[in-house]
């Protein structure tokens, strides 16, 4: 835990993780970045309450200055989550500590850890979106120059695995990127909904802070760049949403993976990789590596996400379980996702179509 760790599941081995990772998604999703999440939470937290008069500004500034420059104990929040199952109580300690007195009662005032964790987690979701959809406009630009460069090569169709009859690459290239496409329009849409604010308080009622509870949580959430929304600790419909979205990307790319892998068969050939992999016994084999790791990670988030569905049973206002669930799946789905669209981009962006040897 610290700095320089990723964010990977336990026993995830480090040469996996070279196949099938992705670093940049793996740095926003670290301890490191979940950390520095919370405290920019209860910074903009400390200045929403300072706006609506419930705390003194230079309280609010205090907070916020020990908020930028503070190194937490890592060793502690270690020992904290084994015991409390969140880190939180112990990094609100330590923060009052370094606060002092007498602005330390003022940090966290009127949240409760799910409030600093969930809105962690979407702050860093932001970005990690942000990445996707770029990566994603990029793989989609890409194949449209496919499309152009060499989109008129005549090919087979094949249709449950028989040859079926003649098309060109550009219908197979149109197979491949319409649903992308599709993905980065539901994106937009789901956005809105994803990035909002969570503050409730300890039951989610906002109640402590002189019935000024829902309008901390509008400035908290302008302050934070997230949409205002009611609490939403029991309600995990959004983050199954995303779930549902990786999985969608993961399993079109997946197709692509699936087609390049059985084109770039020495028999069939309509496919040239410009590079692959290598064998231990056969020197003169080029597996399709990266076209067989996309099918990989599209059964391996279609598996996870049918676990993350257990993740909406929540009983009564707060479980811990389905929470557990929340951290141990989908951080590995976000990283499956990354991998997969990078993979994907090098992929398209090194094949060369050859004409069909034959008709049907």
């Amino acid at each position: 835990m610290g700095g320089d760790d990723k964010a990977a599941p336990a026993g995830t081995s480090t040469l996996l993780r070279a196949l099938a990772g992705d670093d940049e998604v793996a740095h926003f999703l670290s301890d490191s970045a979940d950390v520095a999440a919370m405290l920019r939470f209860e910074a903009e937290l400390a200045g929403s309450q300072a706006d609506a008069g419930l705390v003194p500004a230079e309280a609010a500034a205090r907070i916020a200055d020990v908020c930028q420059s503070f190194a937490p104990d890592w060793p502690d929040l270690a020992r904290s989550i084994a015991v409390d199952g969140v880190i939180v109580p112990a990094l609100v300690r330590q923060l009052r500590n370094a606060v002092g007195q007498p602005h330390a009662p003022l940090v966290h005032l009127g949240a409760t850890s799910q409030d600093a964790i969930d809105t962690s987690l979407v702050l860093r979701l932001a970005a990690v979106l942000d990445l996707l959809e770029n990566r994603l406009r990029r793989l989609v630009a890409r194949l449209d120059e496919l499309a152009s460069e060499q989109g008129a090569t005549v090919i087979m169709a094949h249709t449950r695995m028989q040859r079926a009859m003649q098309f060109t690459a550009a219908d197979k290239i149109g197979t491949w990127s319409a649903p992308l496409r599709r993905h980065l329009e539901r994106l937009s849409q789901m956005g809105p909904r994803l990035l909002v604010v969570q503050f409730g308080g300890p039951v989610g009622t906002r109640d402590g802070l002189a019935g000024k509870g829902n309008e901390v949580a509008a400035g908290l959430a302008k302050r934070l760049g997230l949409a205002a929304a009611p609490s939403w600790h029991s309600q995990r419909d959004r983050l199954l949403e995303l779930g549902s979205w990786l999985s969608l990307v993961t399993g079109s790319l997946g197709k692509v993976g699936a087609d390049i892998s059985l084109m770039a068969q020495n028999d069939v050939g309509e496919v040239v990789l410009a590079s692959g992999g290598g064998s231990s016994s056969l020197p003169h084999k080029s597996n399709p590596v990266a076209a067989e790791l996309l099918v990989a990670l599209a059964r391996v988030n279609a598996g996870l996400i049918g676990a993350l569905h257990q993740a909406l049973v929540h009983e009564n206002e707060r479980s811990g379980a389905a929470w557990t669930v929340e951290w141990l799946i989908l951080p590995q789905m976000l990283e499956a996702t990354a991998g997969s669209v990078r993979r994907a981009l090098d992929l398209v962006s090194g094949i060369t179509f050859r004409a069909s040897r034959g008709g049907a």
